[in-house]
């Protein structure tokens, strides 16, 4: 119970201008961002994509920033994805990377907004094609839900490989995985990570765990690519299990994990014949980012502490 009020606080925090101020104050800051987010810039992002490249990891990489607030600012980010995106064909990353795009970012919050983020999502996805790798369409809150998959049906005319995520504490998304998991389908599930009201999401931990079994089951029996995003060694296990009844052999579905959280498991992981994506975020809009990212865990959160009484 505890643990739930902590996270659903931090939640709400991530949206907080003041007390990102005060966090950008602290000492500890920089060190606990430096461990989830490789920098701000693209090249410190293409040095982390080449590590994990070298341990036999993926990574799908996102240019933070969300909620975008002009029409110059969403251009802004697709370019952002546009150059990215060609460095990592420059680079010869894009075989092992793709990127994740999250639609507010590319203006779907705007007055016209939903036409403007699919003109730009479908610019994006022409470039990975080219780059030869393809995009994920992220998942935001729940108000976003529906239109983020109309976006990703459009998308997927003429990109088929264009992922989509569902988030497994949402009520509806048990019945959103029977409907996505045809085949060819790149579906990422993750537990979620926005605070959303009871109304329409699971709110304790053993809900949301349960909800996830079940979200994967489906996934799994399905014909598509399912993409397990999750570093609960219970759900590790049981989509393990759950693969070896549907006749799922590795490489017809993949882990994915942050960057920085459970680095050891990634590689024991990927060792063990798995394929394992590692999502790297990078840019200056990192403190949604960050304190979404205490709230899941809350190792990370006594890491914060830590590193902040220790000064």
């Amino acid at each position: 119970m505890i643990a739930d009020l902590v996270r659903r606080g931090l939640l709400a925090a991530s949206g907080s201008a003041r007390l990102k101020a005060f966090a950008l104050r602290l000492p500890a800051t920089a060190a606990l961002v430096a461990r989830f987010v490789p920098g701000e810039r693209v090249e410190d992002c293409i040095a982390a994509v080449r590590r994990l490249a070298a341990d036999g990891l993926r990574a799908s990489i996102d240019v933070l920033g969300e909620d975008t607030t002009s029409p110059a600012l969403a251009e802004a980010v697709r370019d952002a994805y546009l150059g990215l995106l060609s460095r990592l064909e420059e680079e010869g990353l894009a075989a092992t990377a793709e990127v994740s795009v999250k639609l507010t970012a590319l203006g779907l919050a705007l007055p016209g907004g939903r036409e403007l983020a699919l003109a730009h999502a479908r610019e994006i996805c022409a470039a990975a094609a080219r780059a030869g790798t393809t995009i994920t369409v992220d998942a935001e809150d729940h108000t976003t839900t529906d239109a983020t998959l109309g976006i990703l049906a459009e998308l997927r005319r003429a990109y088929p490989d264009a992922g989509g995520v569902l988030q497994a504490y949402l009520h509806r998304t048990l019945d959103d995985c029977v409907l996505l998991a045809g085949p060819g389908s790149r579906i990422r599930l993750c537990k979620g990570a926005y605070a959303e009201p009871a109304e329409v999401a699971h709110q304790t931990r053993e809900e949301v765990s349960t909800s996830y079994v079940a979200c994967a089951r489906t996934l799994l029996a399905g014909e598509g690519y399912p993409m397990f995003a999750t570093h609960d060694p219970e759900m590790v296990a049981a989509v393990g299990e759950l693969a070896l009844r549907h006749g799922r052999a590795p490489g017809s579905y993949e882990y994915q994990m942050l960057y920085g959280i459970r680095s050891d498991e990634q590689r024991r992981l990927a060792a063990a014949g798995h394929t394992v994506r590692v999502y790297v975020p990078f840019g200056t809009d990192w403190w949604g980012y960050l304190v979404r990212r205490l709230a899941e865990r809350p190792a990370n959160l006594l890491f914060f502490l830590r590193a902040l009484f220790s000064r």
